[in-house]
């Protein structure tokens, strides 16, 4: 799956602005479809978009409107797209408020590029995998919901997890690898199976063969360039 997530950014600071574009631009798959001043701007771009932002990356203090109040306008006229907030902002209630609203996620500027793409790549995967499936397992809401329960018999593999990988994301690809046997699997077909984009179920991928979970080989087709696939290691 090889979809690509655009991004309006609110932001009345050009410099600021084009900061977030440039953060944008560096994580895979996503893209800026436009750059709003005021919330004027940002109202008329979504009204004539003949395809509408996935997502919105929207400050709290633009010129001619409360940020708040620009956050409650979209939700009401376009609820299908996701929004992030990305301010200074601090106060509890505005904090309180939005994540009421259904607000994706909320980072305090200057925001750290890893929690930055970490709260995009999330984004990703949750609609992916919305995406993917009609209906959702318990497990799979609660990993919608960032709710992720305890339990005693973890393994030290779920236990010791680098940053960027989630336990019942590396669940999902190990299942599908493990039913793959000798035939394996390439990022792509896993990424299907799961509910995530190619190059995050190549991430997982590669983190099993890191650990020893998983072995990478090439295939060589006729034409293009050779396939990754991946194995499951037999114990």
């Amino acid at each position: 799956m090889n979809q690509e997530f655009h991004i309006l950014i609110i932001e009345d600071d050009f410099r600021v602005a084009d900061i977030n574009r440039q953060l944008v631009e560096q994580v895979d798959g996503f893209q800026v479809a436009a750059i709003a001043k005021t919330g004027d701007e940002a109202l008329d771009f979504l009204h004539r978009a003949t395809r509408l932002p996935d997502l919105i990356l929207l400050d709290m203090f633009i010129p001619d409107r409360s940020g708040l109040d620009l956050f409650w306008e979209i939700r009401s006229t376009h609820r299908e797209v996701g929004i992030i907030m990305l301010t200074a902002a601090k106060d509890s209630e505005i904090i309180g408020e939005t994540l009421r609203g259904g607000v994706s996620d909320y980072l305090i500027k200057p925001v750290d590029f890893t929690r930055f793409e970490q709260s995009l790549l999330r984004f990703q995967e949750h609609k992916l995998l919305l995406q993917a499936k009609k209906e959702l397992e318990q497990s799979e809401i609660d990993q919608l919901l960032g709710l992720f329960p305890g339990s005693p018999a973890a393994t030290s593999l779920e236990a010791e997890l680098p940053k960027g990988i989630d336990h019942l994301t590396l669940k999902g690809v190990m299942e599908r690898l493990d039913a793959s046997a000798a035939a394996g699997v390439n990022a792509m077909d896993v990424g299907k199976a799961v509910g995530v984009s190619r190059s995050t179920a190549r991430r997982y991928l590669e983190h099993l063969v890191s650990i020893g979970e998983a072995k990478a080989q090439l295939n060589y087709g006729e034409i293009g360039r050779p396939e990754r696939r991946y194995i499951p290691w037999t114990k």
